[in-house]
Order: C-alpha cells, then sequence, then structure tokens
C-alpha cells in the first residue's frame, strides 16, 4: 500500500513537470525563433518479489515477479524543426530555414540563436536587437571579394560608407551584328556632298545607277560595306553632242583601296552602273568626255542600312563620366565565299564630346575591323587602335582591339569584342565597363546565402559582407542560456561554421522565423497531462481510505 502512495507521488511530480515543459511552449508561442520541448517518461526502478525459473521436463518455467516504484522524467528535449517565416518588411530581418544557428558574440562568451531580429547600431555594427549581442561573419574587401575561410567577426557596415571613384579598366560588348545588314553604296557630287544608297532593295541583289553629269563636273563614286568592284563591259557609253571631258577621279572600296579604270562616254544619254553584290569585277583609271548637260541627276532607292550604333561609358580616374559612341559598320570580305570572313568595322560615331561642365572632349581612334566566320562566331580583330580621350583635366585612352591603355596616367581598360556573334536578325550589341564615380552607400540587402550588398548613390552594387551560420551534430544537445541564446554543451559537438549554403541552409530577408509551437498539440499534452496527474491523486485518495479501513479495524 505504501509503494502505491509513492509511486502516485512521483507521477505528480512527473506530471507536473511535463506541464511545466507544456506552460513554457504555450508561453513562447509567439517568441521569434523559439523552439518547443517535450517532456519524456520513464519507469522507475522495481521491487523484485520473485526472480524468474527456467522450464524444466516436469515443470515450466516462471516469469519473475516485479513491483514498480513510480516514474520519473526521461527527458526533456529540443524540437529543432523549422517553423514558418513571418514577412515584417525590415531589411536586416533575417530567418533561417535548416539545420544550422547564427552566430552572435557579446562580452561573455560567443552564443548561438535561431532569433534574426538584427539591426545596425550607430557604428554600423551589425547586431542582436534587445541584447546588443555582435552578429558574426566575414567582411569583404574594398574590391567587394569575399573570403570565408578565416575566423568570422564582427561585422561593421557605417551608414553613409563612401565608396571611391574607380576607372574603367575594362570594356566588354555583347550581343550580335545582324548578317543580312545590306552593303552602302556611296556617292560625292560635285560639291562634295555624300548620298547614299543600298546595293540590297525589295528584296533583289542589284541596284541601277543613272548619272547625268553637267560640264567640268568630277564625281568620285566610293563604296562602303561591300565587296563590289567593276569591268569595263559594265559601263556603256553613248554617243555625246559635244566634246566637253568628264575625269573620274577613282572608285574605292570600304578599306579605302583605290579600283581604276577608263571608257568615254556623252553627256546627253545617261552613264548607267549596274551593280551586282558580292561580285567581284575590275576597273583601270581614264578620262570620260561629256558634254554639257541642263542639269546634275542622280537617281538612287532608297535604302534601309544605317551603322549599328553603341554608346560605352567611360569612366576616368576622377569618377568622370565619358559617353563615346561606337559605329558598326558591314565591310566587304578580302577572300571568295562559302569560306570567306565577313568584316565590321568599329569606328567612332562623334569624335567630340559635350561634357556637363561646357567642356569638350576629343575623342580620336583608328577604326578597327572585326571577323566573323561563315558560322557567325567571331575569329579575330585586326590591329590594337587606341581610343583616347583629351579634356583640359588630362587625357584618356582605351584599346578596342584589346590592348591596354592609360587614362589620366591613372586607368588603364582593355576593350572585348570577342562575345559578339553575327546572325541573322537585328543589332542587339550591349557596352558593359567596370568603372564609375564616387558614390556613398544607399541601402543594404541580404540574399538567401547570406551576402550583405549594398547599393551606392552612383547605381553601383557590391558586396559588404557574409553572415556565418553554424551547424552542430546534435542541435537538441545546446543548452539554453536565455535570451534566445543557446551555448555549446559537452553533447551538442562543437560549432562547425561556414556559410548558409555550405551547409544547405537558406536565409530569408525581411523576415523572421517564428515559434514552432504547435497550439493544439500542446493543448491536446495538457488535457492528457492533466488526466494523468488527476489519476496520480485518485491513488492517493484510495490510498488514504484504505489506510482509514485498517485504522478502523482496532475498534
Amino acid at each position: 500500500m505504501m509503494r502505491s502512495l509513492f509511486s502516485a507521488v512521483s507521477g505528480l511530480k512527473s506530471h507536473q513537470t511535463r506541464m511545466d515543459v507544456i506552460g513554457n511552449n504555450i508561453a513562447n508561442v509567439n517568441t521569434n525563433g523559439f523552439k518547443s520541448s517535450r517532456a519524456t517518461f520513464a519507469d522507475m526502478l522495481s521491487q523484485t518479489q520473485a526472480g524468474a525459473s527456467a522450464p524444466t521436463g516436469n515443470l515450466g518455467g516462471t516469469n519473475p515477479k516485479q513491483i514498480g516504484l513510480g516514474v520519473s522524467v526521461a527527458s526533456t528535449d529540443l524540437i529543432f524543426n523549422d517553423a514558418s517565416a513571418q514577412q515584417t518588411g525590415k531589411n536586416t530581418d533575417l530567418a533561417l530555414s535548416g539545420n544550422g544557428l547564427f552566430v552572435v558574440k557579446t562580452n561573455s562568451g560567443q552564443y548561438y540563436t535561431r532569433d534574426g531580429n538584427f539591426t545596425f547600431d550607430a557604428l554600423g555594427n551589425y547586431v542582436m536587437h534587445g541584447n546588443g549581442g555582435f552578429v558574426q561573419g566575414w567582411m569583404a574587401d574594398a574590391n567587394g571579394t569575399l573570403t570565408t575561410a578565416s575566423t568570422p567577426g564582427t561585422i561593421q557596415i557605417p551608414s553613409g560608407k563612401a565608396m571611391d571613384a574607380a576607372a574603367t579598366t575594362k570594356i566588354s560588348y555583347n550581343g550580335n551584328l545582324n548578317s543580312s545588314t545590306p552593303t552602302i553604296v556611296s556617292m560625292k557630287d560635285q560639291n562634295g556632298k555624300t548620298i547614299t544608297a543600298p546595293t540590297a532593295v525589295d528584296g533583289t541583289n542589284v541596284t541601277s545607277l543613272t548619272l547625268k553629269l553637267s560640264d567640268g563636273t568630277t564625281t568620285t563614286i566610293t563604296t562602303k560595306n561591300a565587296s563590289v568592284t567593276y569591268t569595263p563591259a559594265t559601263v556603256t557609253p553613248a554617243p555625246a553632242s559635244s566634246t566637253s571631258s568628264l575625269k573620274v577621279t577613282g572608285i574605292k572600296n570600304a578599306a579605302g583601296t583605290a579600283q581604276s579604270g577608263s571608257q568615254t562616254a556623252s553627256a546627253t544619254n545617261p552613264l548607267t552602273l549596274t551593280l551586282s553584290d558580292g561580285s567581284t569585277w575590275t576597273v583601270t583609271a581614264g578620262t570620260y568626255d561629256s558634254t554639257p548637260a541642263s542639269a546634275t541627276k542622280m537617281e538612287v532607292k532608297q535604302g534601309n542600312s544605317v551603322p549599328a550604333t553603341t554608346i560605352a561609358n567611360v569612366y576616368d580616374s576622377l569618377g568622370n563620366l565619358h559617353k563615346v559612341l561606337l559605329n558598326f559598320e558591314k565591310v566587304p570580305s578580302a577572300t571568295t565565299p562559302p569560306n570567306s570572313y565577313d568584316k565590321w568595322r568599329v569606328s567612332l560615331g562623334a569624335t567630340e564630346i559635350k561634357e556637363a561642365d561646357g567642356s569638350t572632349t576629343t575623342v580620336s581612334m583608328t577604326p578597327v575591323e572585326l571577323q566573323f566566320d561563315y558560322n557567325g562566331k567571331y575569329v579575330s580583330g585586326s590591329g590594337s587602335p587606341e581610343l583616347t580621350l583629351t579634356n583640359g583635366a588630362g587625357s584618356a585612352s582605351v584599346s578596342p582591339g584589346g590592348g591596354a591603355a592609360t587614362i589620366h596616367s591613372s586607368m588603364t581598360a582593355t576593350v572585348d569584342l570577342s562575345s559578339l556573334t553575327q546572325y541573322s536578325g537585328s543589332n542587339t550589341q550591349k557596352a558593359d565597363s567596370d568603372g564609375h564615380a564616387a558614390g556613398t552607400l544607399k541601402e543594404v540587402s541580404v540574399d538567401a546565402s547570406g551576402i550583405i550588398t549594398g547599393t551606392y548613390t552612383n547605381g553601383v552594387k557590391r558586396n559588404e559582407a557574409q553572415v556565418a551560420i553554424a551547424q552542430f551534430n546534435n542541435a537538441s544537445g545546446l543548452t539554453k542560456t536565455g535570451g534566445n541564446f543557446y551555448q555549446e554543451s559537452n553533447n551538442s559537438g562543437v560549432a562547425n561554421i561556414k556559410t548558409a549554403s555550405d551547409l544547405g541552409c537558406s536565409i530569408t530577408p525581411s523576415a523572421l522565423e517564428m515559434s514552432n509551437v504547435d497550439i493544439a498539440n500542446e493543448f491536446s499534452d495538457m488535457i492528457i497531462t492533466q488526466r494523468g496527474f488527476q489519476s496520480n491523486s485518485k491513488i492517493i485518495t484510495v490510498d488514504d481510505e484504505m489506510l482509514e479501513t485498517v485504522i478502523g479495524m482496532k475498534r
């Protein structure tokens, strides 16, 4: 009888402990990053009244006779499963998912937490709200490069952090040059005025040029962006009414090489040149006779080919921006299809840049040719011309051919054109440069791997730091120290501190992890625990009645 009393008392104590755990869980139902616990029971030592006996040939075996002496609390376990993330809109808040904890250091040591309620203090330290613990991680260098192999330290990103101006060191061109771009014929009248027309019109590959020439006029015909020369058989002269002469000074291809030829024609009838796109003809120089005409007339069918134009942003060492305009024009190939390489000439679109302060920057560059194979792949460039910017503040040089040059004696830059392609379609080339003006830190953001990126007033984004994450072999073995902190214990294992992505964890910025307490489950456990407590108290009541009966037997 006395044993049942003691067993019931142990039951009351154990269920009281379980109710304490449930109460703590419910109390922390809204605590950020809180991990619930559970209490488990185990029976106590049993009193053996008779041991077990083995069966014999004449008698069967018997089981031991044991009476239990009650119950005890076997363990209180931390449940380290993830909870839901609640969006807060505060960019310094972090919610962690996966097997890991944030690392925080205070004046009393290093701790670990799932509470990502972080902020920046007056000195720019990344700290835990409420207790001021320093969030640990790795700082990036001045170029934004992160190295996470070292021991993590305090993250510090001062408000209004300054970024120095950086001169452009590389300009990269990406995109496509349209292989279907029609070639252009360039003509100059007696006044030096240039007139252009395509050699491909309305889907055909032939363009007719009709010239009516006046007495004493010198007319120059120059081809651009085409592989076109001429033979005498294509020049058809007709009788003239006078003997005035017209001198054709020459025909030039896109590379500037003169093509020459001679023939006699009269001015009363037009001189007709028929051009076949991609053909190869030859002419020799000479003089044309003509008589005065009533007017000079050139008839050219309308074309739609213009140079592909791209603006490159070039920064000098002081952070001043210069917008350089480059043209991409298709030029004739020097070999015969289908083994020919298509060529594009890269040249300046403007030789002067009007700066915001009213000064003028002069731009000069020797054109460079790019070659593409029959499949539209970049093959090579010819030469390494230097792009030079000259202003009152100094001079700047960039090498589009890939060589290095100097800007304001403190800047070097290369231009990479190797990523360009040449397919049929549209011109979509784009220039990217790595220089920038000076700026100050405007805001920060955090990605899923814990990298803190700063956005500056000059539009540049740069890595500033990365948050460290700790992982334990037995997170349930950590010791709670209050303030949402955990500490290593003898059974938790040593912290393995790495980045979130290295440990298979994920960070949700602008959010906080909620408590993982399940209210419905806690209420169910509370009812069960209550009934268990009541049952044990009933045993004590019954034992008391039985004792009264025994006492009454003496009367």
